[in-house]
C-alpha cells in the first residue's frame, strides 16, 4: 500500500462524529478520502470553509473551492464560507476539535518543527503556529523518514512550530503518542516490525509490552 494512503488512513480513525477537523497541506488533506460515510465530520479549510468533502475527480474542480495550500477541495451540501477573520478566530479561539498537519521533524517530547528557513523557496508557516496552539488535539501526518533520515528525532534542528507539543504521530511505519512527554511506540504499520521501526527512529522510543499493529 502506498506509505501517504497507509497514514492518511490510519489517521482518519482518530476522528469523531461532530468533530471540526482541519486538515494541513500535503499528505493531511487525504484523510478526507477515507473517513466512513456514517461518520459527520466537519473539516475546515483556513481559508474560509467548513463543509470540506473529498478532493474532487478530474474536471470536477471549481476554481474557488480549494484548499489552504490551493489545491482543489469539494463542498458538502450545507458547507459554510467566511472570511480568514472568522476562520483564524474558530482556531485561536478554541473551536476546532482536531488539526492534522504535515511535518519535517517531530522530537522526542513531541514538538513539531514543520515549516523552513525564510527566503528559501518552500511553503512558509501559513497557518501552522496558530493551529499546533489552539486545536484541541494535534495529530501529524508525515512519513517516517526522509531520504533514509529519520524525522523522529532527539531535538529538532529546524524552528520549531509551537512550544506546545504535538498529541499524536502517524507515519508510514508507526504511531507514536507522548504520554508524560516521552515519545512512545503505539502501533506499527502492517508488516513492520517494532525492531525496524526502532532502526530507523533517531529519538529513542518507549516500547508497550504489547505495541499492536495499524488497523487500517
Amino acid at each position: 500500500m502506498d506509505p501517504q494512503i497507509i497514514i492518511a488512513r490510519r489517521v482518519a480513525k482518530e476522528l469523531r462524529s461532530g468533530n471540526l477537523v482541519n486538515l494541513g497541506i500535503g499528505i493531511p488533506t487525504l484523510v478526507a478520502n477515507y473517513v466512513p460515510s456514517d461518520l459527520k465530520v466537519f473539516f475546515q479549510s483556513e481559508n474560509g470553509l467548513i463543509g470540506t468533502g473529498p478532493i474532487p475527480e478530474q474536471g470536477m474542480a471549481h476554481p474557488t473551492l480549494t484548499d489552504a495550500g490551493g489545491r482543489p477541495i469539494s463542498a458538502l451540501p450545507g458547507a459554510s464560507t467566511f472570511d480568514s477573520a472568522m476562520s483564524f478566530g474558530l482556531i485561536r479561539g478554541g473551536h476546532v476539535d482536531v488539526t492534522v498537519l504535515g511535518g519535517l521533524q517531530v522530537d522526542a517530547h513531541g514538538h513539531l518543527a514543520n515549516w523552513m528557513i525564510p527566503g528559501k523557496m518552500v511553503p512558509g508557516m501559513g497557518g501552522a503556529m496558530d493551529l499546533v496552539t489552539g486545536a484541541k488535539r494535534v495529530i501529524v501526518a508525515m512519513q517516517h523518514a526522509a531520504k533514509g533520515k529519520s524525522k523522529i528525532v532527539v531535538k529538532c534542528s529546524l524552528p520549531l512550530t509551537s512550544a506546545r507539543p504535538v498529541n499524536l504521530v502517524v507515519t508510514d511505519m508507526a504511531v507514536i503518542g507522548f504520554p508524560d512527554g516521552k515519545a512512545t511506540l503505539l502501533e506499527t504499520a502492517p508488516g513492520m516490525s517494532v525492531g525496524e521501526v526502532m532502526a530507523l527512529t533517531e529519538a529513542e522510543l518507549a516500547i508497550p509490552d504489547n505495541v499492536p499493529e495499524m488497523k487500517l
